[in-house]
């Protein structure tokens, strides 16, 4: 099993809106996958084997006159995240339903409670994809559906869904730190029936959900959304994020192509989740 290093960026903006907002959105296409928030503007993460010298050349925000915005950058050593996170980590509520905390956070009176430590795995709900893909799970029944959470982060999506009802569940990410938290997490929230694998589609063969959940990107998700579609059992629900608004028509017209129907949209600071159906 490999470890992933990632390379982390110090970014101080000024002033800090619309400048961060925009900055987030760039780097994110620029392959960028988890990003903080800092009182002085953000801090954003990339996998090294994913960074190149000059990552930032297309990042045009860096070079707009109305916006003084510099940056520092290391490789994150995956021992030392723990402390990063827990400055930086404040426990987020969805909808007045879903609490995400760590374990160290007072417990709020909320219907679902799950406990993670995200380690260097990314996904806690704060990042508007995951949030909205939180709120889709709330919207929708999983009692006793099968579910795939593709490119499971931390797990807080497959754990939503079991607290929901659904089984079995499986969650999926090819990088090894995300597998081993989503293990954790998944025994700390003592949610049953769900069942962590390390790797990618490949692993998808002859599998088959009622509901399958891809918070990913769009590159990833415009290779794969065959592969779900041939999971897919009948009358079943795809929900996708990872991408931006002006995505939809590409994200759409593949999904069409399996005869996959859009049925609902959330949007978040320009972050969509959409909902499918076959």
């Amino acid at each position: 099993m490999s470890n992933t290093t990632y390379i982390g960026y110090y970014f101080k903006v000024e002033p800090l809106q619309p400048a961060t907002e925009i900055l987030i959105a760039e780097l994110g296409y620029a392959g960028f996958e988890s990003f903080v928030e800092t009182e002085t503007g953000v801090t954003a993460y990339i996998q090294k084997d994913e960074w190149f010298d000059g990552i930032l050349n297309n990042i045009y925000v860096l070079t707009n006159n109305e916006f003084k915005i510099s940056y520092t950058f290391d490789e994150i050593e995956q021992v030392n995240w723990n402390s990063e996170w827990e400055k930086n980590f404040n426990p987020i509520i969805v909808d007045n339903l879903c609490s995400v905390r760590a374990p160290f956070h007072e417990k709020p009176d909320t219907k679902y409670d799950i406990v993670i430590e995200p380690k260097m795995s990314f996904g806690t709900g704060h990042h508007e994809t995951t949030h909205m893909m939180i709120q889709h799970i709330l919207n929708n029944t999983f009692q006793n559906k099968s579910v795939l959470d593709m490119g499971c982060g931390t797990g807080v999506l497959a754990i939503l869904a079991a607290f929901k009802g659904a089984k079995p569940v499986d969650a999926i990410d090819i990088d090894n730190w995300c597998y081993l938290n989503s293990v954790e997490n998944a025994e700390r929230n003592n949610a049953a029936h769900i069942n962590v694998y390390e790797g990618d589609s490949s692993l998808l063969k002859n599998k088959n959900y009622d509901i399958v959940i891809a918070n990913i990107n769009r590159n990833i998700l415009l290779k794969d959304i065959g592969i779900y579609s041939k999971c897919l059992n009948q009358n079943g629900q795809l929900f996708l994020s990872g991408f931006y608004n002006n995505d939809i028509a590409i994200i759409e017209e593949e999904c069409n192509k399996y005869n996959l129907k859009l049925q609902s949209k959330l949007e978040r600071n320009n972050w969509v989740a959409l909902e499918f159906k076959n």
